[in-house]
């Protein structure tokens, strides 16, 4: 996304990233978790504040460091390294609360243009199915792969 972005730190896997929020509360560690699911190729995408005492992440807190933009790009960000070194992956996200996933629904929305350069992204909707995001519409999760992946899926669907 064509915003400000924090630089992040990634593990060995990719599967786990690290950065850290900088604004009026101060500085606050973040992180960014991809946990595999019961299916194959198909990863969880979960981000919150860190807590490097007990090692977890909090997806519920409210940091309101003035960076909420920032701290979305950076995240977006992260799917792009991940997908690079798991391009098969398909990544599933949706807010901790109603609220986040709207805040999550925006931000796709606004960078819509520059995201389906390199992604499919697909919403599923409160009538229990799942459609190519539609700015407007109201989703519950996001899932999203790479164009070539969706591609390569829907020539052997």
């Amino acid at each position: 996304m064509n915003h400000n972005k924090y630089i992040s730190r990634a593990n060995d896997s990719f599967l786990l990233y690290h950065f850290t929020s900088k604004g009026p509360k101060g500085s606050i560690q973040k992180s960014v978790i991809y946990s595999k699911t019961a299916v194959e190729n198909i990863f969880n995408l979960a981000f919150g504040d860190y807590n490097p005492i007990s090692d977890e992440i909090n997806d519920l807190s409210i940091s309101n460091n003035g960076d909420s933009v920032k701290v979305l790009a950076t995240v977006a960000a992260t799917l792009y390294t991940f997908t690079e070194k798991y391009p098969e992956a398909w990544i599933t996200a949706t807010g901790s609360t109603k609220a986040r996933t709207r805040l999550y629904r925006m931000g796709i929305a606004n960078n819509l243009a520059e995201i389906i350069e390199e992604f499919a992204i697909f919403g599923y909707n409160c009538k229990g199915h799942w459609e190519q995001f539609v700015v407007g519409e109201d989703y519950e999760v996001f899932l999203l792969t790479r164009k070539e992946t969706y591609t390569s899926w829907k020539e052997a669907n």
